[in-house]
């Protein structure tokens, strides 16, 4: 019998969603829209925002459409929340509403330059204590500046003070409800925001460039941030704002300190939640803000460990290479062999992210042999992912001074029981993949629902059943093997841009 629901749109690097959760977060009505990003030049990556927004547009019209046919309608939602591509930047011109250049989206390397002169200036090291990020070509910061200096549009918008930069939360939220707010974690993304008061930094916004008045407002990741003010879900609140990755921490019902999930989506993203004192990293991880679920809720941080390839790197076996001609073929392939075959696939195509930051780094394939086969490929380019995300654990166990004892799971690779297996062998620890597996869309609906009393607070939130898990299968010295060989591969891979 249909009854109250709550939306949740998901803005992915590759494709745009939009979902609706009833009380008990089961999925009602769903619709997904694929596009594709443009490669101008090596190592740029771009889109045009108003193409983003049409695809969330067109996600929203096509579930609401299965949702009618289900015995529903929009007025049923009650509230919705965005979760967003992070640190993929967007400038626009706050008289026309139009942007004015490609949105630059998160993998980009463009702004190495950029970065390189930025650490320069930075000889104390005196930014990361502020945002709890390194210098690198991932953040938002570094991609403003990039588009101040190189595109007029910008130029001439900042002299107007018409400019305006956000993320992809913060566009989306500004067209569909006229509104200029980013919350709290998109923020902690930017290199702008103090990770300990949850404003704008005016050291931080003086190192860069940035006028902090091209900024949107900073908010908490769960209340009304506006109404949306055209199409099917006209008068509805948007209530909910968290990046993916803190999003998938929320749907993951990471609330204490201690709790880890990995998502496995174009990259792959850890966080490890450490409660309500950030802990700045000694090993090569970010700190960043986890949620803020509600304007008078204490904020949660995380210890967050990103690798930039993972789901792209099957994208690229099947696009670039035709070794597969769909992702899911990749699990066929790699159980037609028993191991890798001594062959290692470094997946640094846009440089390595944490703990390593190193942007010189790039992809190779080391350990080939006439024995070799696509099977061996493979299985290396899933263990690529896997060993990788050991690099991060290891970071984390050591910066938490606790072992990470389990480990949960979400995002496109975890449907690869393969690759699980894979992923806890590698690290040794338990593997937990929820039954419902749309994590992400549903921490955003999460923050959404608190914000309108859909929930009356986390612990009425229905816990997820755990539908798999993934226990270690190999001894410790087949481990150390495995990963001494990931080690020698990494090496190779660096110094090579």
């Amino acid at each position: 019998m249909p009854g109250k629901l709550v939306g949740s749109i998901d803005q992915g690097t590759s494709s745009s969603r939009f979902l609706v959760f009833d009380v008990h977060g089961k999925i009602i009505a769903s619709h997904q829209i694929e596009y594709q990003n443009e490669f101008p030049k090596p190592g740029w990556v771009e889109k045009c925002p108003n193409e983003l927004l049409d695809s969330v547009t067109d996600s929203v019209n096509g579930c609401i459409t299965t949702l009618k046919k289900l015995g529903y309608s929009a007025s049923d939602i009650v509230s919705v929340g965005i979760t967003n591509q992070r640190e993929t930047t967007v400038a626009w011109d706050s008289e026309t509403g139009e942007p004015l250049t490609n949105a630059i989206i998160w993998s980009d390397t463009r702004t190495r330059d950029v970065v390189q002169r930025l650490t320069a200036k930075d000889k104390d090291s005196k930014i990361q204590p502020i945002c709890g990020l390194p210098l690198a070509t991932y953040f938002s910061a570094v991609k403003m500046i990039w588009m101040l200096e190189n595109v007029d549009a910008v130029k001439q918008a900042r002299d107007k003070g018409t400019l305006r930069f956000g993320n992809v939360d913060a566009w989306l939220i500004y067209k569909l409800t006229g509104k200029n707010i980013t919350d709290v974690t998109n923020a902690s993304r930017t290199m702008l925001m103090d990770l300990k008061t949850l404003k704008w930094s005016d050291e931080a916004c003086k190192f860069f460039g940035i006028d902090k008045s091209s900024l949107p407002e900073i908010r908490s990741s769960s209340e009304v941030y506006g109404e949306i003010t055209s199409g099917p879900l006209k008068g509805i609140p948007i209530a909910g704002d968290l990046g993916d990755q803190q999003a998938a921490t929320v749907g993951q019902l990471c609330f204490s300190p201690g709790e880890a999930k990995n998502t496995y989506g174009t990259g792959c993203f850890m966080l490890f939640n450490t409660g309500e004192t950030p802990i700045f990293s000694k090993n090569g991880l970010l700190t960043t803000v986890a949620y803020q679920l509600g304007p008078n809720e204490k904020p949660a941080y995380a210890l967050e460990g990103s690798i930039a390839v993972a789901g792209s790197a099957i994208q690229w076996l099947r696009d670039k290479l035709g070794i597969i001609n769909s992702a899911r073929e990749i699990n066929i392939l790699a159980d037609s062999v028993q191991d890798n075959g001594g062959v290692y696939f470094v997946t640094a195509f846009s440089g390595l992210f944490a703990p390593h930051w190193r942007d010189d780094a790039r992809g190779c394939i080391v350990g080939l042999t006439q024995y070799a086969n696509k099977g061996h490929l493979a299985r290396a380019t899933l263990e690529s992912v896997c060993f990788q995300t050991k690099d991060i654990l290891d970071a984390m166990n050591a910066d938490s001074g606790t072992d990470l004892k389990l480990l949960r799971v979400d995002g496109g690779m975890t449907n690869s029981d393969t690759a699980m297996q894979i992923q806890a062998d590698i690290l040794g620890i338990k593997v937990v993949r929820p039954e419902m597996r749309e994590t992400t869309a549903f921490g955003a609906a999460i923050a959404a629902g608190l914000a309108v009393g859909f929930w009356k607070d986390k612990n009425d939130i229905m816990s997820q059943t755990v539908s798999s898990e993934f226990t270690p299968q190999i001894d410790d010295d087949a481990r150390a093997h495995l990963l001494e060989g990931w080690k020698k591969a990494i090496e190779k891979s660096l110094n090579s841009a």
